[in-house]
């Protein structure tokens, strides 16, 4: 990882992760939680959501390690969602705002790409490299945050959809849920490496989805077939 590749992935993380917060404020705004609004995080100014760990740290050491799965975080936006007009139903749609905002952006990093014609060209490469890299990140974070697992948007989907023998079970389990997440992402791969084994699980059930989305990005922006 040159000095270069890694200066293209500094913006579309930061881009990435502030409006995927951003939106789950707003969203839980519109429907009767101000919470977040009140506490500053209903805007785009990165400085208000990045996480040093999460948006930095993290990705910047899976980059430099090589890794073939990029990951990182901003600080979660607080949300009371007892403050909303109907809890479980736009507990919902205040999830899905955050993934649904990250594929929005890759599309609009992929239309980008027909401008690069008017940039200088020795801009217009560096650019490139962001552009891709933003559609990149953009669909990872949105399948990633997908997964039915709390506390990932995807989990709290499942808790506002599920019928409550299954929804109350799986909210129960966001306490253990990170320590799900890190033992998915870096103990299994590491037992895997000294075993000789594929357990890289994550990678199994983000890698197809987020190809398929990967290829609908490219088909509704005219890149694809």
């Amino acid at each position: 990882m040159t000095l270069f590749e890694a200066s293209t992935w500094v913006l579309p993380v930061v881009l990435a992760v502030t409006f995927h917060e951003a939106a789950h404020g707003f969203v839980a705004y519109q429907f009767g939680d101000d919470t977040a609004w009140r506490a500053g995080r209903v805007t785009f100014n990165p400085l208000r959501h990045v996480d040093p760990v999460g948006t930095i740290l993290l990705p910047a050491i899976l980059l430099l390690s090589g890794s073939r799965f990029l990951f990182g975080y901003a600080k979660p936006v607080p949300v009371d969602f007892r403050r909303l007009n109907r809890p479980r139903r736009d507990m919902v749609w205040v999830a899905l705002a955050g993934p649904g905002t990250n594929v929005l952006l890759a599309i609009a990093s992929s239309l980008l790409v027909y401008t690069l014609g008017l940039a200088p060209p020795g801009a217009a490469r560096w650019l490139a490299a962001n552009l891709g890299n933003s559609i990149v990140i953009n669909i990872v974070l949105c399948v990633f945050n997908m997964l039915p697992l709390p506390p990932l948007d995807g989990g709290r989907v499942a808790v506002g959809i599920l019928p409550d023998a299954l929804a109350f079970p799986l909210a129960r389990m966001e306490r253990y849920g990170m320590l799900i997440l890190l033992a998915l992402l870096f103990a299994l791969p590491l037992l895997g490496e000294q075993t000789g084994h594929d357990l890289n699980i994550l990678g199994w059930l983000i890698g197809g989805p987020a190809d398929s989305l990967y290829r609908f990005v490219l088909w509704v922006t005219g890149h694809g077939e």
